[in-house]
């Protein structure tokens, strides 16, 4: 039980952190909850379906070539993570008339993206212990946070813009793109060093989040 504490724990802080962000127009807390649900099973069964596909027509066997390296983590496991939160934003989150303001496509999408980083940090800890919990809580979950935030940024300009396709495949792409460069330089770490380019990636990404969040704080439709 406490495993799985240490777990869930830096997922409910960053929630909170983005929830407190949401400065003059709260979302409900049943939609966020329910976001929150669909980004941990449904996102996950959507990931799963994808990997399966994947997996029997992209046969990644060589662990130790670049390319195929590459592959993985761009196509098999960014693009089809990042597309499995960005499908329930679009056609859930979005449409709702909660969404009334850009900030509000950060909030969904970190909450789509915490809930598929709740599940997906729960199996990692109960199989990799405490010492995974610590390595996880400071590293994968804040990188599934920026994710989101980089992704609602932009499917928040969407939802108040006549470019609202471009707008959200933008937010799909950058997420890909940070989420692929992140793993690809932990899956590569048989080049020695190399894996400092995951935690560069992830500060990079950190530092767009903070600025994507106050940016969206800034031109608020409630601010007075």
């Amino acid at each position: 039980m406490s495993l799985v504490l240490f777990a869930i724990a830096p997922v409910f802080v960053i929630l909170t952190y983005i929830y407190i962000q949401d400065k003059y127009e709260k979302e409900p807390l049943g939609l966020l909850l329910l976001n929150f649900f669909l980004g941990a099973v449904v996102s996950i069964i959507i990931v799963t379906v994808i990997y399966l596909f994947t997996g029997h027509f992209l046969p990644l066997t060589d662990e130790f070539s670049i390319w195929q390296q590459f592959i993985q983590a761009f196509l098999v496991v960014a693009l089809s993570e990042e597309f499995s939160k960005y499908i329930i934003v679009k056609y859930f989150a979005q449409p709702r008339k909660a969404f009334n303001e850009p900030y509000d496509g950060i909030v969904y999408a970190v909450m789509v993206s915490m809930g598929f980083a709740c599940t997906e940090n729960v199996l990692y800890v109960l199989d990799g212990g405490y010492q995974t919990a610590v390595l996880r809580a400071f590293t994968a979950v804040p990188a599934h946070a920026t994710f989101g935030i980089l992704m609602g940024y932009y499917m928040g300009l969407a939802k108040f813009s006549k470019n609202r396709l471009q707008l959200n495949l933008t937010g799909l792409f950058l997420a890909v793109i940070f989420h692929g460069a992140y793993d690809f330089f932990l899956f590569i770490n048989f080049v020695p060093g190399i894996s400092i380019g995951a935690f560069v990636s992830l500060i990079i990404a950190i530092v767009l989040s903070k600025k994507a969040i106050k940016k969206h704080q800034e031109n608020s439709n409630f601010k007075t």
